[in-house]
């Protein structure tokens, strides 16, 4: 039981720490605000995740592998993305001569982190492969209590990271000056930009049928 708690938290922190969309906003955030909303945006990635636990854990891992479900999922983080993309690129001009108040910067932090990780394909995959991980620890019939377990382990590892991320950025970019910040919000907007485009692209080369189902093209022997 130890194992699996410990094989989760471990895998919780891998899957975290990989850099993407929600790191990107993290960034984003903290360059603005500090520690409050990157926290702000890890705990709200944290509903995400958890959301696409609860639905593997209970069952519906063959279900999310599903292209169907895979495809609008993938295509509203896409878009998503490019809004980000947008947002911050207009932003790097014009964000830092308004402040807003804490908690509404708090609250806006949060949602982009829920909106993010709910439309991440890659929570897909992670947790329609979750069987393969209990078989890597030795548990090839897992218990409502294993399950339990590595729910447990994963989002232990998943708050511990958001505080770790959050304090990182808060560190590292909270007294950039406004030129230095202006430059994290291109950079940050190149991001989500070049996110956006792998996942579209993505997707349709998942929409694509297999070579070998595909017609052959005239003349061809």
């Amino acid at each position: 039981m130890v194992a699996l708690f410990v094989a989760a938290f471990l895998l919780g922190l891998l899957f975290n720490a990989a850099p993407g969309a929600v790191f990107a906003e993290t960034v984003r955030q903290g360059v603005r605000g500090g520690f409050r909303p990157a926290l702000a945006v890890q705990i709200g990635s944290l509903v995400g995740d958890a959301l696409w636990a609860v639905l593997g854990l209970v069952g519906i891992g063959l279900l999310l592998q599903l292209d169907w479900l895979r495809a609008p999922v993938g295509v509203a983080g896409g878009l998503y993305l490019l809004w980000l993309a947008r947002d911050s690129w207009l932003a790097a001009s014009k964000e830092f001569a308004v402040e807003e108040a804490a908690d509404v910067q708090a609250q806006k932090a949060m949602r982009a982190g829920v909106l993010l990780s709910v439309t991440n394909p890659q929570n897909i995959a992670y947790w329609a492969a979750l069987g393969s991980a209990m078989g890597a620890v030795g548990i090839h019939e897992p218990s409502l209590v294993d399950y339990a377990l590595f729910f447990a382990g994963f989002m232990t590892s998943s708050i511990v990271w958001a505080f770790f991320c959050a304090a990182v950025v808060d560190r590292l970019f909270r007294r950039a000056g406004a030129r230095w910040a202006s430059v994290t919000y291109k950079l940050c907007a190149a991001a989500f930009l070049a996110l956006a485009v792998a996942s579209i692209r993505d997707v349709i080369v998942h929409s694509l049928p297999p070579a070998s189902e595909q017609p052959a093209a005239i003349g061809a022997p």
